[in-house]
């Protein structure tokens, strides 16, 4: 499962390095994977500093922290 949510944390990194900011809702839209798993990623990277997240009113809005 480890390993899963790394590579899902991967296709979000791609996805954000090239796109900029975009939102969770997004996100969903670009991959396949179930829900739970993107999170579990979003959680990682936002873990280890590489995301920016920010509420807005009915969505998260992420992005890469390019000062890392």
């Amino acid at each position: 499962m480890i390993t899963r949510i790394g590579i899902i944390a991967g296709d979000i990194w791609n996805i954000l390095d090239e796109k900029g900011e975009i939102t969770l809702s997004e996100i969903y839209d670009y991959l396949e994977h179930p829900a739970d798993h993107i999170l579990m990623s979003i959680g990682w990277l936002a873990r280890e500093g590489h995301i920016i997240l920010e509420r807005t009113e009915e969505d998260f809005k992420v992005s890469l922290r390019r000062n890392i």
